[in-house]
């Protein structure tokens, strides 16, 4: 095997390692947007109180649902990853400081730095783009 061929074989190993660590990490990433948002039509009521009960209207809910479910097929899927990204990381932290803003509760706190870290997953997905495995390396393709 001659030099070249190794090191194009290593590199293609390590493209394709990379893009499905890029995956893996996108859809640990959504997760729990996708299970809040399946949660949140279940138990339609009991969230548009929730909401209420801190000040955001009841009529939000739907775009919540759609924010959830939609954007995180979207980066899923890598579709419009940067746009979505960039969307989900301000909807994280509007939620963080709405919902997870009584800094007295220690849970509290770490729900909104967990708020926090999840935006600074999002801007580095944006800055970055979905990767290898994704519609939109497919459409550049």
């Amino acid at each position: 095997m001659s030099t070249y061929s190794t090191t194009t074989f290593v590199a293609s190993s390590s493209t394709r390692l990379q893009g499905a660590v890029e995956l893996l990490g996108r859809l640990l990433l959504v997760a729990l947007f996708l299970l809040s948002g399946f949660g949140k039509l279940g138990a339609y009521e009991a969230t548009a109180g929730y909401m209420a009960s801190v000040g955001v209207p009841a009529l939000m809910l739907p775009l919540v649902i759609l924010a959830e479910i939609g954007g995180a097929l979207a980066i899923a899927a890598g579709w419009q990853t940067r746009l979505v990204a960039m969307l989900l990381a301000g909807f994280t932290l509007v939620t963080a400081f709405l919902f997870h803003n009584n800094f007295a509760d220690q849970t509290q706190m770490i729900m909104f730095l967990k708020n926090v870290s999840i935006a600074g997953a999002f801007l580095m997905l944006a800055a970055n783009g979905a990767g290898r495995f994704s519609l939109d390396a497919r459409k550049a393709r």
